[in-house]
């Protein structure tokens, strides 16, 4: 699969302790899924009881093949968003990430899905890190009709999420996307 394709920490301690609802057990409106959602649990630290921080939202590594990859995600009507520039921000937080993890939105509009996609691949958070702010910015298109955001977390490790918050932003503001490289390829096909 490219990498563009891919859909979609002291809280160590946090990521032991079993949350108090049932496995993978997500309240509406996260899900958990991905390319193996079965080898990862979720949970949202409803009250703060286990994290500290009301609403923490946290993926990790089960078990399964180390090359695996899942996301805890939401979508919502685009109505109140179309023609305009928005941005998904959180802090992210991450233990012994192996493969990396990153926020990621995508745009789906009538009749093309993925109009706008990105999943901070090339800006991966990888092994352990401290609470730091991310972020994703991208353009909804007029005719847009589902906005889907959350966290992705490849490979092994623990990835935390809080503070999240989606705010229209000015034109000033960059999107994200993917590096291009048409440049670097070659100009004709190796046959």
């Amino acid at each position: 699969m490219k990498p563009h394709f891919i859909a979609l920490a002291a809280l160590a301690a946090a990521s032991l302790i079993a949350f108090a609802q049932p496995a993978n057990r997500l309240p509406a409106p996260w899900i958990l899924t991905g390319e193996s959602p079965k080898r990862y649990e979720a949970r949202v630290d409803t009250d703060g009881s286990q994290t500290g921080t009301k609403g923490t939202v946290y993926l990790s590594y089960d078990s399964g093949g180390a090359d695996s990859w899942a996301t805890v995600m939401q979508q919502f009507n685009a109505e109140h968003y179309r023609g305009k520039r928005i941005r998904f921000k959180a802090d992210v937080m991450t233990l012994d990430v192996s493969g990396w993890a990153g926020l990621w939105m995508r745009v789906d509009s009538h009749g093309h899905y993925s109009s706008a996609f990105y999943n901070s691949q090339d800006k991966p958070i990888i092994g352990s890190t401290n609470w730091t702010s991310h972020s994703v910015v991208l353009d909804v298109d007029a005719d847009a009709e589902v906005i889907s955001f959350g966290v992705i977390s490849n490979g092994r490790g623990t990835t935390w999420m809080n503070h999240l918050n989606i705010e229209e932003v000015g034109k000033d503001v960059p999107v994200d996307h993917f590096p291009d490289n048409a440049e670097q390829m070659s100009k004709e096909p190796t046959l």
